[in-house]
Parts: structure tokens; C-alpha cells; sequence
């Protein structure tokens, strides 16, 4: 048997899955593709979670949304973390061109330009599907990691949040959580009710929650915060057969880590609580997708490290698949990249001893191939050229092989600002989220109560003209003024823009 035919032989064996699955391209050895193997990843195995890692310029974007494509096709919805804004173009058709035509006929597959039926989401005020959520629902602890209070912090955050659940005092904003604040330290009924039943709150303690939420809202988190919010269940749509590719479009807001980490802790929460246990269903209900993962990573503290690698290991049972797509596969940390199933690494540039420390790295994290040298070939690895290995459907890894990848069926390129506008103006998402409900909740409540109380005061007649007494601030207010709070602000804007900060956690609904 020659090299060639026992490649055939084995890797046929190990990626001609049996159940519903989806083909990323062919096989290649000795720089030759070998159309009689197909590279073919199991439905049930998506869920497993996966990697798509190589240097800028490689084609992860194009395999990432060759990915996307093939789910779509195979009626699964997506979410895509668009963080360069490059994947718009989902929406429109693709158009043949000479290398596209020299690429299939290689292949041996046929190729069908077509696009795909998409949503664009966002959080920052752009075109698209408003995504908001209540404070309520976040909850105190949730709520707490954003801001980054200590744990004497999170417990006063708890108090409030009890407190507000006590009166009747809806959370939706951060308005509401503003003004409780204020009514509980600076109004004399306030820190009455809350020192008699919950104790009182140190004024260091509570500088430092009101900088946190300022410093959120000077990042945009005010839009975010509200109703109605965002329902889960809107991304699990499918239209024509095909599964919606549901793209959050946040290009714009990197300069706003924590409104980005916001959104990313309320989501995976919220699907996590929302969606129900589904065991080996056969196919993922839902796969996320989160491009540039490394930006996620490089600010991640220890604790936030443990949140990310317990959502990995709880969200699968959900039936929820979830991707990184960085630049080596030592960005993702070891604990996480240990429970990745699929890993799609194009070619990695050997230009420095560091460089040439990643390459072994990665290769260390690969099964043992007898067809290739793979510490040689990863650095040598055309465009659109991959190595693979995943999961087959007995969850056993399957052997490494080079991979000639396809190339997307729709456009790839962005949308025009025109076609954004047709895209969203034909939207029932768009129309179902676009208006902001504004209904009652803990600032209009208190300041009737305020008002009411001042009201029924009765003044202490005087003679003569009374002194006029500079009126004092209160705690609230002397944090929002103080020259603390304003460094503290001029800060962050000058290092908003330096980096991406993620956080992923769980949360319960109240």
C-alpha cells in the first residue's frame, strides 16, 4: 500500500462520520490535495467547543465564516463577535472569481453563491438589534464582578439589592441603582430604613460603587441598561431551513472594555439559566463565535480565568458550542484549551525565538501525525490551508490532517452603509427592540417619596431674615464632584481605548 493510499485509508476512517455533519474541505499530503478525503466535522461533536488560531493574514476570518456558512446550512443559528467588522457581508451573496473557480475544482465540490439570512446586533447605538438588560436581572453578585467590587462591597451591593426587593423598588437602570444609593446615605428616611433592618453604609464604601457605575456609564453602559430586554430565545431562529447568523457588531466600542464585558457576562448567563439540559441531542442549538479571543485574555484576572473555564465546561450540556479565533493557540489559556474539541490552525511565523517557542508550543498540542512534520509544515502553510483535528462522533480525537479549506459561498467583504440600512429596515428584531420602555421604576418612585416628605414638612418660623447657610453635599454627590472622582474618570478615558477586557459568568433571574 502506498503513502498515499493508506492517508486515504485512515483518514477516511476517522472523518466519514456516519450521523449529520458538515465539510470544511479536503485533505492534502505532500502539498497535493487529495480529493477522496473529506475533512468532515460530526454535528454532534460541535458543541465540544473549538479553537481557530494562525497568523494575521492566514484566512482564519475566511474559515470562520466558511464555518458559519456550513451551520447555516445545516439549520443552526450562530453568534458571531464581530470585533474587526468584517463579516457583514454574510448577508449578500458571494461572486465567482478565477481562484475560487481553480479552489473548488480541486476540491471536487461544487461551488453555489448564495448569502445567508443575518442579524446585526449591538450595544453601543450602531444600526442593528438593540441588546439591553435590567440591573434586576443581573442580580448583586453578577453586577458586582463588572464593577469590580471587593467582597465588603459586593455585600452592601447585596443589601441594596434586598432593599430595593423589600419596597418595591424596581432596578432597571443605572439611574435606579444611582438614586437608591443616594436616597440611602444622603436622605434621613433612607438611612433610617436601611440601618434599622440592613445596617448602615460606610462612606468609603460607597465612593467607591458610585465610581465604579460612573465610570461604567462614561463607556455607553446607560444605553444598555433598560427595557425591554433582550430575549435569548431571538437567537435561536432559523429562516428558509437556514440558521440565522446572528452578528454582534462591536468594532465601535473598543474603547469600552467594561460596556463589552457587560454584554458578554449577561449573555452567557442568561443562556446558561435560560436554555434547558440537553444532553447528546445530535447537533448544537446554538454556536458562538468569539474573534480575537486574545484581547479577551491578555487582561483576564485568576478569577475571571476560573469563570471563563467553568462556562466552558457547564454551557456544552446546553447544547451551545463555544469558538475562539486568535492568533496562537497560546493565547487561550491551558485549562480552557484543554476542553476544546475542534482546533483549526493555519500557518504560524517562525521570525523570532519567541515566535519559534509558540510553533513548538502549538505543535505539542496536536496529535501525532506520521504523514507530516508538523513543526515544519505549520510555518509553511498556504492561504486557505489549515491543520484539523476534532472530535469524532464517539468523542475520540481524530488524527491531524492538512486540510484544503473552501471558500465562503457568500460575499467577502463588508456591507454598504445602503444595504446595512435594507438589512435592518426589514428587520422584526430591529422593530421589536428599537423603542425604549420607560416605565416606573426606583427613580421616579423615591423622588415622589421625596417629594411627598418634603411637602408635610412643616418650617420653624423665624425673626428677621433668616441666615442663608450654604447648603452641604451629600455623599453622592461630593463622590460624583470630587476631584478623586474626576482624576478617576480622566483616567479611564485615556486607557479605556488600550485594551478588551472580557468577563463571563452566570447568573440567576430574579
Amino acid at each position: 500500500m502506498s503513502n498515499k493510499e493508506k492517508f486515504i485509508t485512515d483518514l477516511n476512517a476517522k472523518y466519514n462520520p456516519k450521523g449529520e455533519h458538515i465539510i470544511l474541505g479536503k485533505g492534502m499530503l505532500d502539498g497535493e490535495v487529495v480529493p477522496e478525503v473529506n475533512v468532515s466535522i460530526p454535528l454532534k461533536t460541535v458543541n465540544r467547543h473549538g479553537l481557530i488560531a494562525g497568523a494575521t493574514g492566514t484566512g482564519k476570518t475566511k474559515t470562520l465564516q466558511v464555518f458559519v456558512e456550513q451551520l447555516s446550512h445545516a439549520g443552526i443559528p450562530t453568534l458571531v463577535m464581530d470585533i474587526k467588522g468584517d463579516l457583514s457581508g454574510i448577508a449578500e451573496a458571494g461572486t465567482e472569481n478565477d481562484n475560487i473557480k481553480d479552489r473548488y475544482a480541486k476540491t471536487q465540490l461544487p461551488y453555489s453563491p448564495q448569502n445567508f439570512p443575518v442579524e446585526l446586533m449591538t450595544i453601543s447605538g450602531a444600526k442593528g438589534v438593540k441588546l439591553r438588560a435590567t440591573v434586576l436581572e443581573f442580580g448583586p453578585i453578577l453586577l458586582s464582578k463588572i464593577l469590580g467590587l471587593n467582597d465588603t462591597q459586593q455585600s452592601i451591593m447585596s443589601i441594596v439589592f434586598k432593599y430595593c426587593d423589600d419596597k418595591a423598588l424596581p432596578l432597571v437602570d443605572l439611574q435606579d441603582l444611582k438614586k437608591v444609593l443616594q436616597y440611602v446615605t444622603d436622605n434621613p428616611i433612607g438611612k433610617k430604613e436601611l440601618a434599622d433592618n440592613y445596617g448602615s453604609i460606610a462612606p468609603a464604601s460607597l465612593g467607591a460603587i458610585l465610581r465604579s457605575i460612573v465610570a461604567m456609564e462614561q463607556q455607553g453602559a446607560s444605553t444598555f441598561f433598560g427595557e425591554p430586554s433582550f430575549d435569548v430565545e431571538d437567537l435561536l431562529k432559523t429562516r428558509d431551513g437556514k440558521g440565522v447568523v446572528n452578528i454582534f457588531r462591536v468594532d465601535d466600542i473598543q474603547n469600552k472594555p467594561n460596556l463589552f464585558s457587560t454584554f458578554m457576562l449577561s449573555l452567557f448567563a442568561e443562556i446558561y439559566m435560560t436554555f434547558p439540559e440537553e444532553g447528546d441531542s445530535g447537533r448544537p442549538k446554538l454556536v458562538l463565535f468569539i474573534d480575537e479571543a486574545h484581547l479577551i485574555f491578555n487582561e483576564a484576572s485568576k478569577a475571571l480565568l476560573s469563570q471563563i473555564e467553568t462556562m466552558v465546561k457547564l454551557i456544552r450540556s446546553k447544547g451551545i458550542g463555544i469558538y475562539f479565533i486568535t492568533q496562537i493557540p497560546g493565547d487561550v489559556p491551558e485549562n480552557i484549551l484543554s476542553q476544546l474539541g475542534l482546533k483549526i490552525q493555519h500557518a504560524l511565523r517562525g521570525f523570532t525565538a519567541k515566535d519559534r517557542k509558540e510553533i513548538d508550543k502549538a505543535v505539542e498540542n496536536y496529535p501525532i501525525t506520521e504523514f507530516y512534520k508538523a513543526n515544519e509544515l505549520i510555518q509553511n502553510l498556504g492561504i486557505g490551508e489549515a491543520f484539523v483535528t476534532a472530535l469524532d462522533e464517539k468523542g475520540i480525537p481524530t488524527p491531524l490532517v492538512q486540510t484544503y479549506l473552501i471558500s465562503p459561498e457568500s460575499r467577502m467583504d463588508v456591507l454598504t452603509s445602503s444595504e446595512i440600512d435594507e438589512l435592518t429596515n426589514n428587520s422584526s428584531l430591529v422593530r421589536k427592540y428599537e423603542q425604549t420602555i420607560d416605565k416606573e421604576s426606583a427613580y421616579e418612585i423615591l423622588n415622589k417619596r421625596i417629594e411627598e416628605h418634603t411637602q408635610t414638612v412643616i418650617p420653624t418660623p423665624t425673626r428677621g431674615k433668616p441666615a442663608q447657610p450654604k447648603e452641604e453635599q451629600g455623599m453622592f454627590e461630593q463622590v460624583i464632584e470630587s476631584r478623586a472622582g474626576k482624576t478617576f474618570l480622566n483616567t479611564l478615558a485615556r486607557e479605556g481605548a488600550k485594551f478588551i477586557l472580557g468577563m463571563f459568568s452566570m447568573k440567576k433571574r430574579r
